[in-house]
């Protein structure tokens, strides 16, 4: 049974920073493209970050949040992680980590002063 887990989420002030992180069981990370969507209230899931498999590990950003996220993974602990520095109020919205048709339950991520 595979299943994801992410975590990480909170409120933080506008150009703060969070590390969200998406713990994996019945599947292994390092060989999958691994993507982390967000959906903001009254909006459409987008597409935020992908790093695709161990062999060429690509990363992707959406242009919202380049230079500002990082996904990255680590095999050992079978965890794909999403660092957001410089957070802005319009970053707020619940997180989800994906690989293939599995989905996590989400962490929510709220900016606000």
């Amino acid at each position: 049974q595979v299943k994801l887990v992410e975590s990480g989420g909170g409120l933080v002030q506008p150009g703060g920073s969070l590390r969200l992180s998406c713990a994996a069981s019945g599947i292994f990370l390092s060989i999958k493209t691994v993507n982390w969507y967000r959906q903001a209230p009254a909006k459409e899931r987008e597409l935020v970050a992908s790093i695709t498999d161990i062999n060429d590990a690509i990363t992707n950003y959406a242009d919202s949040v380049k230079g500002r996220f990082t996904i990255s993974r680590d095999n050992a602990k079978n965890t794909v992680y999403l660092q957001m520095n410089t957070l802005k109020p319009e970053d707020t919205a619940v997180y989800y980590c994906n690989v293939y048709t599995y989905w996590g339950q989400g962490t929510l991520v709220t900016v606000s002063a």
